[in-house]
C-alpha cells in the first residue's frame, strides 16, 4: 500500500507544474487526498468487506476535495487528478496505471445496465476537463479524450485521440482521421479492431498510396 500511495504522490509532481515539493504536495494537493482516501476505502470495501465505513470515507473525500469515487472503483498505480472538483467515478469503473484526469470528469452509468455499469480505462489514458463517459465502455491504452467530449456506449481504441459531442476519432496511431466510434458490444471487454469499415478503407488507401510511391 505504501508504494501505491508514494506513486500517487510522485504522479502529482510529474504532472503538475504548480507542485513544488513532496511536503507541499502531500499537504495541499486536495485531489491527492481524495485518491488516498479512496485507496483506504477500497481496501476496507473489497478486502475486509466492512460495511458503511468505506462509503462514509468517500463522502468525507467528496466534502473535502470535491472528488467523488465509489469505494468499489478499481484504480491502478500513479493516478493523477488535477484540480479535482466535480470528478465522479462510479462503482464498477476500472482505471489502469498512469492515468490523468482533469476536473468535472464523469465516469458514470446509463441507468440501463446491471453488474458492470461504468467505463474501463486502459493504461496511460488522459481525460480532459468536463469529459463525460457513460456505460460499460472500454477506452484503450495511451488514448486521449478531449475536454467536454461526450461518449455514451461507444468504445475507444488504443493510441487515439477523441474529441467532440458526440465523440469522434481525430487521431489514430499517429495519423489524422475523422471517424465515428464503434458502439459497445454488450458483454465485450476488449477493444474491437478495426473500429469501422471507414478505417478499413483508410488503411487500404494508405497501402495503395504507399505502393504507388514505391513504383514511382
Amino acid at each position: 500500500m505504501s508504494n501505491i500511495l508514494w506513486g500517487d504522490l510522485k504522479a502529482v509532481l510529474q504532472n503538475d507544474p504548480a507542485a513544488k515539493s513532496y511536503a507541499e504536495t502531500a499537504l495541499c494537493h486536495t485531489p491527492l487526498h481524495g485518491i488516498w482516501l479512496h485507496r483506504l476505502a477500497h481496501f476496507l470495501h473489497t478486502s475486509l468487506h466492512i460495511p458503511v465505513i468505506p462509503r462514509f470515507l468517500s463522502v468525507l473525500a467528496r466534502f473535502w476535495t470535491g472528488v467523488e469515487i465509489h469505494p468499489g472503483a478499481k484504480i491502478g498505480r500513479n493516478f493523477f487528478i488535477d484540480h479535482g472538483t466535480g470528478v465522479v467515478i462510479g462503482e464498477t469503473s476500472e482505471i489502469g496505471d498512469n492515468c490523468v484526469m482533469f476536473h468535472n470528469v464523469t465516469l458514470g452509468g446509463t441507468g440501463k445496465h446491471q453488474g458492470k455499469r461504468h467505463p474501463t480505462l486502459g493504461n496511460n489514458v488522459f481525460i480532459g476537463t468536463g469529459a463525460t463517459l457513460l456505460g460499460p465502455i472500454v477506452v484503450g491504452a495511451n488514448s486521449k479524450i478531449g475536454a467536454n467530449s461526450f461518449i455514451v456506449m461507444h468504445d475507444v481504441p488504443g493510441n487515439c485521440t477523441v474529441i467532440g459531442t458526440p465523440g469522434r476519432l481525430v487521431k489514430l496511431d499517429g495519423a489524422r482521421v475523422d471517424l465515428p466510434l464503434k458502439p459497445t458490444v454488450p458483454g465485450a471487454r476488449s477493444i474491437p479492431v478495426p473500429i469501422s469499415n471507414e478505417e478499413n478503407e483508410l488503411s487500404a488507401t494508405r497501402a495503395s498510396d504507399t505502393s504507388a510511391a514505391t513504383r514511382t
